[in-house]
């Protein structure tokens, strides 16, 4: 059961987590777009999200300025979370500038914008979890999603919460958070998500 619940931690890495997001939402709208537009996307999504911050982790490893793959140390997140909020910015402002989707530029403002409060917790001393940040935007994502499509994802919002509690639980069990630091990474991945509904997706219900 505990080999199991590990399991999770690695599937729901904070860094695959836009991916897990893009390729949900294409595979719920791909037939309004074109399949060179869903590439395009994907791929912009990919390189900045998991291969260029990947990059930059090894590169900051090389020169000993990290020290844990999971970034224990407060002062290790700076640099990473910088980098990694300036990615979402590009992301943001110009990789959503060709193919207009709405849905995908509110996610990734959220979750934008829940990086830069996760950076600044850091500058000021604490440290959220960025296992539970992620697992929760993907889970409010889907949960928009459904009710901007007006589909019952059921089954699959039960999952993803579930997710959130075996993702928690994997975290304490390789001690790698407490529980006030998982509170506080579920907290800045929901309230930037929900906080953006009231302006894409209340006003269209």
């Amino acid at each position: 059961m505990q080999k199991f619940i590990s399991w999770f931690s690695y599937l729901f890495h904070p860094l695959f987590i836009p991916v897990y997001a893009t390729l949900f939402y294409f595979f719920i709208a791909g037939k309004y777009f074109h399949n060179n537009e869903i590439y395009l996307v994907f791929i912009q999504v990919l390189i900045l999200t998991v291969l260029l911050p990947i990059s930059l982790f090894y590169l900051l490893q090389s020169l000993g300025r990290i020290k844990s793959k999971m970034l224990l140390d407060k002062k290790e997140r700076r640099l990473p979370l910088a980098f990694y909020s300036l990615l979402l910015l590009m992301l943001v402002k110009h990789s959503f500038a060709a193919v207009t989707i709405p849905e995908l530029y509110y996610y990734f403002l959220g979750l934008m914008i829940s990086t830069v409060l996760a950076l600044a917790l850091v500058l000021f001393g604490h440290k959220a979890s960025l296992h539970m940040m992620g697992v929760t935007t993907l889970t409010m994502f889907i949960i928009s999603i459904s009710a901007y499509y007006h589909i019952r994802f059921v089954y699959v919002i039960a999952f993803f919460i579930l997710s959130c509690g075996f993702v928690a639980s994997s975290r304490l069990q390789l001690k790698a958070h407490s529980l006030s630091e998982l509170a506080l990474g579920a907290l800045l991945g929901i309230l930037p998500q929900v906080g953006l509904w009231y302006i894409w997706l209340l006003p269209s219900a």
